[in-house]
């Protein structure tokens, strides 16, 4: 079988000491952020994308190994594992090829050769199968077929008994894995995927009209294509074909299994492998090239969530700062609720400033903000946030207080607000009142608020609602769980909802530390910790690095230096004669420490570099340095826009295809990929992310469809850097150009064999 280490090692341009300690590590039971931040010395500073991808190969090499066996077992059962099978078996490291090789000795359902077989006319397929390595010989194959008439296997003619046997030689070649392999890859480098919208659906009465008529490669479609194409089928708006050269296949067959040049074997070997393909091998393999390209499709959207939602996760928080946070509205009025320095909660009001009732709307808002010493302004970017905005603006222009008034996405923010995570934190308010909680919070620390809505309800997502769920699930969490032990967790602060996502905790153990800290008061020392109800050595270990407790007992409490760490920190405060508790103030003797001098066989200049780095900026928050955007005054709804008009706005969403920007007009605008700058972009989010504050310029406006069209280029930028264009598509991909002559396609397949 596989020898797994090195095979990773060597897919991944690793050394088998890297792969072998970090695969110990996970049997030990440490998490990825714990391995990358902790044990680098063992993993020769792997980062967790190294890390996970040893994670995931292994798994799926642990899976094929594990089917292997399987297979093994069941072909030997049957009495047929050659040796010379059981090494292809063994091989294998693509799932594919292993089902491959495992079809002709699968159980399967009752098939026309099965009934064939049962009519006994196996023998007759043998003996047209042994012609086939004849060069000349004088037959009748009717003759043949003449002897294996018989009423009682219903066997009634020539020509019954011809397709009997032709119904077993073609499932035998429709199971042959070399074939397969093949097709299945000259269907995925030569097919093109053709959509019609259906007669149903005139012209311009659906979303889907740039797929009316259209085609492109398998091999080259985009995966928002891909998926926005499934997607229109499912709904039946259009029809996805597989289009590819029919006659070049049949040829291909033709080279591969006819050998003889008896023209009546000949012809019904021909005959025999049409109907191989047409009826046992064209749809399946039809099917795992669009399952091929719909998995390619999801990883890559799933790809661009992630990113997106990291960047969503890592937005600068303004500061846990007194808050006063608005959920506007029209007819029902704007929900005003009043947030402290640690986001509890303290008040709440209703306030009607779109209404009639404005001055008294005014003299509430005065008031919150004097009585609290508000510091941040919080208003939803949903139904009415620009005329609240510029309420609050009045307002503020009539007092001498000045908080930051900023607006924030609300999206998810209802699904929070109706969700067992908000009842059972503000039990006694109801829904608009938790909305508003949640919108202040974001502004506060927008991961501390996050992590406690469904990632698919953020709306930073491309067709999140057709990709692989499972898959997505999985990698939305590890990108959670990585931004939380990248930024750390106030212990004292945090909610369970964001404790869950710290290494080494689960639900259980993240609730009863909000319940110990409830209990007992605030922890004044990370030891503390191992009081918790089910939190032993293990978990500690995990986790301790990543949770910060301020003003506790131990100053390196607050840093990312692990408490296995802090005898090496003590004897490097005791060398420079500077005291614990003053050695954050020390960076210049910090900067003389002759790091080798502390090296042993568990720490290693790599931690030792990382505990220095701590020590001179501790506590500090990673995240980058909060910016909003300044919506332009009297543009508040589509109707407002000029083409030309140079705008502000807040980079919403990035997908394959360019970026959903706000520019407070209640419907975001789209700058395509081919507007994002004055050069060719490959990748949107090479230039842009979530939460980016941009300049952009409206470009087409369209109020009925809500449509507008936005460029970040310059005015008179012209195009550079354009990559030229792939001299024909690499001649049409040379590898499966149809040949002129079946002795080409012999010599091509002998290669490809």
């Amino acid at each position: 079988m596989l020898n797994i280490p090195q095979v990773l090692a060597q897919e991944l341009s690793l050394t088998p000491s890297q792969v072998e300690n970090t695969l110990s590590l996970f049997a030990e039971g440490a998490t990825i952020p714990f391995i990358a931040r902790y044990r680098k010395e063992r993993t020769g500073s792997l980062d967790e994308v190294q890390i996970r991808d040893i994670s995931e190969r292994y798994t799926y090499l642990t899976e094929i190994e594990e089917r292997k066996s399987t297979i093994l077992n069941a072909i030997a059962s049957q009495g047929k594992l050659t040796d010379e099978l059981k090494a292809k078996i063994q091989s294998c490291q693509q799932k594919t090829e292993l089902e491959d090789l495992y079809l002709p000795y699968k159980q399967k359902r009752r098939t026309r050769a099965t009934t064939a077989r049962e009519k006994g006319l196996e023998p007759l397929a043998e003996f047209i199968k042994s012609l086939n390595n004849l060069t000349a010989k004088p037959v009748s194959l009717d003759d043949e077929a003449a002897n294996y008439i018989s009423e009682e296997n219903g066997v009634n003619t020539v020509g019954d008994a011809l397709k009997g046997a032709s119904d077993i030689l073609a499932e035998a070649v429709s199971e042959k894995a070399e074939l397969r392999a093949y097709l299945r890859d000259y269907l995925m480098q030569n097919g093109v995927f053709v959509s019609k919208i259906k007669d149903d659906y005139p012209e311009g009465s659906t979303k889907y009209e740039m797929y009316r008529n259209y085609q492109t490669k398998a091999k080259d479609i985009a995966s928002h294509n891909m998926l926005a194409l499934f997607r229109g089928e499912s709904e039946g708006v259009l029809r996805l074909d597989l289009s590819f050269d029919e006659e070049f296949v049949q040829s291909y067959l033709e080279s591969a299994e006819i050998r003889t040049k008896i023209s009546a074997v000949r012809n019904f070997y021909q005959g025999m492998l049409k109907d191989a393909f047409n009826r046992l091998m064209k749809t399946s393999l039809i099917n795992e090239v669009r399952g091929d390209r719909k998995a390619y499709a999801d990883i890559e959207s799933i790809k661009t969530f992630e990113t997106n939602l990291r960047e969503l996760l890592l937005s600068a928080p303004a500061g846990m700062k007194p808050t006063l946070a608005i959920d506007p509205g029209l007819r029902t009025g704007c929900k005003v609720t009043v947030l402290n320095e640690t986001g509890k909660f303290l008040e709440y009001q209703t306030i009607f400033p779109h209404t009639g009732q404005r001055t008294r709307a005014a003299e509430i808002l005065k008031h919150l903000i004097e009585k609290y010493n508000i510091e941040l302004i919080a208003i939803g970017n949903g139904t009415a946030s620009r005329e609240t905005d510029e309420f609050v603006g009045e307002v503020l222009q009539t007092i001498d207080r000045k908080p930051i008034k900023v607006m924030v996405n609300e999206s998810g923010a209802s699904i929070y607000s109706a969700s067992d995570v908000a009842r059972e934190e503000f039990p006694d308010q109801d829904v608009t009142v938790r909305g508003a909680i949640s919108i202040g919070r974001r502004l506060q620390d927008p991961l501390a608020e996050l992590v406690k809505i469904d990632p698919k309800s953020i709306g930073v997502g491309q067709y999140q609602h057709d990709v692989d769920q499972k898959l997505l699930k999985k990698k939305l969490d590890e990108t959670v769980e990585s931004c939380v032990n990248y930024v750390g967790v106030d212990l004292n602060t945090a909610s369970k909802e964001l404790l869950t996502f710290v290494s080494g905790l689960t639900p259980t153990i993240a609730k009863n530390i909000v319940t110990y800290r409830n209990e007992n008061g605030a922890f004044k020392n990370r030891r503390k910790l191992l009081k918790v109800s089910k939190l032993g050595p293990k978990a500690f270990e995990q986790s301790a690095g990543f949770l910060r407790i301020r003003g506790g007992n131990n100053p390196l409490d607050n840093t990312a230096v692990h408490p296995e760490s802090y005898p090496v920190v003590e004897a490097m405060a005791n060398d420079i004669g500077v005291p614990l508790v003053q050695i954050p103030q020390a960076s210049d003797k910090l900067k003389s420490i002759d790091l080798k001098k502390y090296v042993t066989d568990t720490v290693g200049l790599p931690t030792l570099r990382d505990i220095i780095s701590e020590l001179e900026k501790p506590g500090r928050d990673p995240r980058a340095e909060f910016k909003y955007a300044t919506f332009k005054e009297g543009v508040k709804e589509i109707s407002d826009l000029t083409e030309g008009m140079e705008l502000e706005g807040i980079v919403t969403n990035v997908a394959n295809f360019g970026a959903f920007v706000d520019i407070g007009v209640h419907q975001d605008g789209l700058v395509h990929i081919s507007q994002l700058a004055d050069r060719f972009v490959q990748d949107p989010k090479e230039i842009v992310k979530v939460g980016q504050v941009v300049k952009v310029r409206v470009m087409s406006i369209d109020e009925k469809l809500k449509r507008i069209g936005l460029s970040m280029r310059s005015p008179d930028g012209a195009m550079s850097d354009r990559p030229s264009k792939k001299t024909s598509e690499k001649n049409s991909d040379r590898k499966h150009q149809k040949p002129s002559t079946l002795n080409d396609l012999k010599s091509k397949f002998n290669r490809k064999a």
